[in-house]
C-alpha cells in the first residue's frame, strides 16, 4: 500500500499545482478585464478543465486518508466491527461508482475525439477534458478496492 500512498501524494501535489495555476489564470484574466479591458480569451474553458483535473487528482489522496464525509449519526454506538464492515461496504460502493466513472470517462474521451469536438473559444480538443480525469478516478478506484481488501 506504500506505493499507492506515494502515487496518491504525487497526484495530490499535481492537483494542488493545477488549482494554483487556475487561480493565477483567473487573477490574470480579472486584472486584464478590469484594468485593461482585455480578459484572457478562453479563461472559463481553461478554468473548467483545470479545476476538474485538480479535483480528480486530489480524490485518491482524500480516499486514502479517509477524508470523505462520513455520516455516522446512526452508527456512533455500534460496535467497531459493525462500523468497520460499513466502512468496507462504503469503500466498495465508491470503488464500483468510480470504476464506472473512470471507464465511461475514458470511453467518452475516445468518442469525443472521434467526433472532433472542440471548445468554443480556444478550439481545444474536447477529449482532453475527459481524458485528464480518468487517471485520478482510476487510482481512487484502486485505493478503495485496496481498502475493502485490507480493512
Amino acid at each position: 500500500m506504500k506505493w499507492l500512498e506515494k502515487l496518491a501524494a504525487g497526484f495530490a501535489l499535481l492537483g494542488g499545482l493545477c488549482a494554483l495555476l487556475v487561480a493565477g489564470l483567473t487573477l490574470y484574466s480579472v486584472i486584464g478585464r478590469n484594468l485593461f479591458a482585455h480578459p484572457l480569451p478562453g479563461d472559463v474553458e481553461l478554468s473548467q478543465i483545470g479545476i476538474a483535473l485538480s479535483i480528480a487528482l486530489c480524490l485518491p489522496w482524500c480516499q486514502l486518508k479517509r477524508g470523505n464525509i462520513i455520516v455516522d449519526f446512526f452508527t456512533q454506538a455500534a460496535p467497531e466491527r459493525v462500523n468497520g464492515a460499513l466502512d468496507r461496504f462504503g469503500a466498495l460502493l465508491l470503488a464500483v461508482m468510480l470504476g464506472v466513472l473512470a471507464w465511461r470517462t475514458g470511453v467518452g474521451a475516445l468518442a469525443v475525439d472521434e467526433a472532433g469536438e472542440q471548445t468554443m473559444i480556444l478550439g481545444l480538443p474536447m477529449w482532453w477534458g475527459y481524458a485528464v480525469l480518468t487517471p485520478g478516478l482510476a487510482l481512487t478506484t484502486v485505493i478503495a478496492v485496496a481498502q475493502v481488501v485490507r480493512r
